[in-house]
């Protein structure tokens, strides 16, 4: 029985169809964080800093920033961010991170313009570290 034969077979449709069906949907949340470049969860940018050498930007404000931020993370506020964004690495990815994920997302889309390959920002920024319950220094 040759593969054409398979295929149409009355008993192979239903079986052929799920294999189908099954690869699409696993392909359709790949395909669209790719076309988006959407932000990334805490548990993915972790990886990213531990895994790639990932630098957190922190685009808030210094006062913001002071006031508690992720450990190691740089703070460049959005408003000085073209004119500091050489103070970046560009051989690294970067991981923008704003209060809510709303402005880091911003931030990224401008720090991509600037030649920066490899930037996401952090979905839902502070907070959703802070309700993660992951860790926040105020040391510099």
């Amino acid at each position: 029985m040759d593969l054409l034969q398979f295929l149409i077979d009355k008993n192979n449709v239903f079986i052929v169809a799920v294999a189908v069906i099954s690869g699409v949907m696993l392909a359709i949340p790949a395909l669209r964080k790719g076309r988006s470049g959407s932000a990334v969860s805490t548990a993915e940018a972790i990886q990213m800093v531990n895994q790639r050498q990932a630098v957190w930007v922190d685009v808030r404000s210094a006062e913001q920033f002071q006031a508690g931020h992720i450990a190691q993370a740089r703070n460049v506020p959005a408003a000085d961010l073209e004119q500091k964004a050489a103070s970046l690495p560009k051989n690294k990815p970067l991981v923008v991170v704003c209060d809510n994920g709303r402005d880091s997302a911003r931030a990224a889309a401008k720090l991509r313009t600037q030649g920066f390959a490899d930037v996401v920002p952090l979905d839902g920024g502070m907070r959703a570290w802070s309700a993660a319950n992951l860790p926040v220094t105020q040391k510099g």
